[in-house]
């Protein structure tokens, strides 16, 4: 087969690069790992028999993510729910709209917080080599000894043993493993990866996935330890976990994944719980509305109501949030990034300001119910509860958002751990500015 043509998907303002190949009767999108060439992924001979191999039960979409490969460079490297839109714009451009998702290494945790957000365009996960927080494999003198590596000799390809020890003497290997190097990433930008790929932690969300699941991971992984993976597979609901032995994380090495994803992917696939997805919950309230009510009379008061909600609704709609309703002097909305929540919430906090009047805002990301057009779950609660919390013009998020905007370039300042009605177990809020 010959390469398949790069396009480019536009996500934002950015351009993704992507290919389309096979044509089974699934569409399955390739969330690569680390750093990634989606037309130097052809080169290699194993390489390109593994992905053949996906091509044989599967419509294959795979791009280059954002500041990687073929894609458009970035001046920071951004938060996994930027990365998500990326899929999102890939599965658009391609006329893709419901797609297993084959998250690989680095990759899985964006495809995990992919199918949590978006049950209904994603009909199977696997996830292979992967993680759900860095800190359970990466150690700091683990991630000082790579960056050395990078700054010193990146593209040389003599990291290879750390990726394929049973091919560490493989002399064509290792130059093309430099040349994947070298396409994939500068040494500046890879390091800028591996800095945002030590904030990931999705730990928090994984209950919140309810598509067929498969977690594949090597029993000797020497770059992500098979721990990771069983944490994976014990904290998705109803995943399956296939443990292979060796020790190679390099993906294509394994022919055997080809044929436990066929088998898992072809089979009778249950749909995903459509009104149950993974969001960012924001409540909003005007500070002191009453006593402010109370001096500006009824029509003054109602004036400026519409207003702060004209106000309110036109950042939403910026940010792509949703709004769920109106609660008087204040709003509940829902996004499916975290990222954009917290900015429209700062940004709403901003534009209020000339209207003389102060919003507080609480945010929460878990798993909600959709009914009636309204949001239901202890996700609503909980971020109902954190905006209690928040002081005059601030923006009070839990831990769980800050940990899913790592690498986002927002900002925050401890706030403590508090007591939340209705929580066993106290939260650590954090106060987020842009």
């Amino acid at each position: 087969m010959a390469m398949p043509v790069t396009r480019y998907a536009k996500s934002g303002d950015l351009h993704v690069a992507y290919q389309i190949f096979g044509s089974g009767p699934i569409d399955l999108v390739f969330v690569p790992g680390f750093v990634s060439h989606i037309e130097n992924y052809w080169d290699h001979p194993d390489l390109a028999r593994w992905l053949l191999r996906l091509a044989s039960f599967a419509r294959v979409a795979m791009f280059d993510k954002r500041g990687t490969g073929l894609s458009d460079r970035v001046s920071e490297f951004p938060s996994l729910d930027l990365r998500m839109d990326d899929a999102r714009a890939v599965m658009d451009a391609a006329g893709i709209e419901r797609a297993a998702l084959l998250g690989i290494s680095e990759g899985g945790p964006m495809a995990a917080l992919f199918a949590a957000t978006y049950p209904q365009r994603c009909q199977g996960l696997v996830l292979y080599g992967s993680f759900a927080r860095s800190s359970s494999w990466l150690s700091v003198e683990g991630l000082e000894t790579y960056l050395r590596y990078v700054a010193k000799a990146w593209g040389s390809g003599r990291s290879l043993p750390m990726f394929a020890p049973s091919r560490q003497n493989d002399l064509a290997l290792q130059q093309c493993w430099g040349r994947f190097e070298r396409l994939g990433a500068s040494p500046a930008a890879a390091i800028a990866v591996m800095q945002m790929l030590t904030q990931i932690d999705v730990s928090d969300i994984l209950s919140s996935v309810h598509v067929p699941t498969l977690v594949i991971h090597c029993t000797g992984d020497p770059l992500i330890n098979v721990q990771s993976g069983r944490f994976l597979a014990d904290h998705i609901p109803g995943a399956r976990l296939l443990e292979l032995p060796g020790h190679d994380h390099l993906f294509f090495i394994h022919e055997q994944i080809g044929d436990a994803m066929e088998e898992f992917l072809t089979g009778s696939i249950s749909a995903a719980e459509s009104d149950r997805v993974l969001a960012t919950v924001l409540f909003t309230d005007i500070v002191g509305s009453t006593a402010r009510a109370e001096q500006l009379g009824d029509q003054r008061w109602h004036n400026l109501l519409d207003a702060h909600h004209t106000t309110v609704r036109r950042e939403l709609a910026r940010s792509r949030g949703k709004e769920v309703k109106s609660l008087g002097d204040g709003f509940l909305a829902t996004f499916d990034g975290p990222a954009r929540a917290v900015r429209c919430a700062c940004a709403i906090a901003e534009a209020v300001g000339p209207l003389d009047i102060q919003v507080r805002s609480g945010l929460h990301t878990g798993e909600i119910e959709i009914a009636d057009n309204d949001v239901q779950g202890i996700a609503v609660h909980i971020a109902s509860r954190v905006s209690a919390f928040a002081r005059p013009g601030e923006v009070l998020v839990s831990r769980t958002v800050k940990d899913l905007v790592a690498g986002s370039g927002l900002r925050f300042n401890e706030r403590g751990r508090h007591s939340l009605k209705g929580l066993q177990e106290p939260m650590d809020l954090y106060a987020a500015s842009n």
